[in-house]
């Protein structure tokens, strides 16, 4: 997986070459190469040391000028100053830089669409560094339902695509039951082949979890719901073994 989403065109701080410039780094989080996918790491760490860093200076200011009131705290120049520095700092990390949105535009043009895919496959690739350095549940999940729409071009489709692959192939994580969201936006020939793939495997996950998803791409308007799943989990008991159940 690499980064090769078309540049978004634009200027500024927000347009794809704003965002190059301040996380162009991250994308050796998933290098194959572990001294490159190790300086990555590095980087990150140093980042949120900063990110922290500036969020105390802020806090500490906070509480120094709270006497002043409200609507005079938060026109202190020193205070301003410390909260836009907080602002910006935080946007050179992960996954600090992914909370600001999309910045009123849709999902599909989003210049920090190749970050939100990043974070995303840093997670099925590389998990336990992802935990390490950088668990966010509530983030994973936010980005899952965000990227699950129509109207990407083929290039994410593909990396959606994989993603969806990797994930049922693995013992369940918190927050994979989202990507049923991602499969039904970008469900293909391409997509069933490869969960058929994985139902026939020797991987008892995969055989799991890619039955249970192709169930639901045959029947869109069934909800995935755990009642759902426990449900499916029940009448396919029969068919096959099937590992502890995860929770879902």
């Amino acid at each position: 997986m690499t980064n090769d989403i078309g540049a978004v065109v634009g200027s500024g701080d927000d347009d794809a070459g704003g965002w190059s410039a301040r996380l162009g780094w991250a994308f050796d989080l998933i290098a194959d190469d572990p001294a490159a996918r190790a300086a990555a790491l590095a980087h990150l760490a140093k980042s949120r040391r900063n990110a922290w860093d500036a969020l105390e200076r802020s806090n500490e200011l906070w509480q120094l000028t709270l006497p002043m009131g409200t609507e005079e705290q938060y026109r202190e120049s020193a205070f301003k100053r410390a909260r836009e520095e907080y602002y910006d700092v935080r946007r050179h990390c992960l996954p600090d830089a992914l909370w600001e949105g999309t910045s009123g535009v849709g999902i599909t043009s989003w210049p920090g669409l190749p970050y939100a895919l990043l974070f995303l496959e840093w997670e099925a690739l590389y998990p336990q560094e992802w935990t390490e350095h950088a668990k966010a549940w509530g983030t994973k999940q936010t980005l899952i339902r965000r990227l699950a729409v129509p109207g990407h071009n083929e290039t994410v489709r593909e990396r959606l695509t994989s993603l969806v692959e990797v994930v049922v192939r693995r013992a369940y994580r918190c927050k994979d039951r989202e990507y049923v969201r991602v499969a039904r936006a970008v469900d293909s020939e391409d997509l069933r082949r490869r969960l058929g793939e994985a139902v026939h495997s020797d991987n008892p996950w995969a055989r799991l979890h890619a039955g249970y998803l192709l169930w639901l791409l045959d029947r869109p308007q069934v909800p995935n719901t755990r009642h759902v799943w426990r449900t499916w989990l029940a009448s396919a008991s029969g068919e096959q073994a099937a590992p502890t159940t995860p929770r879902r």
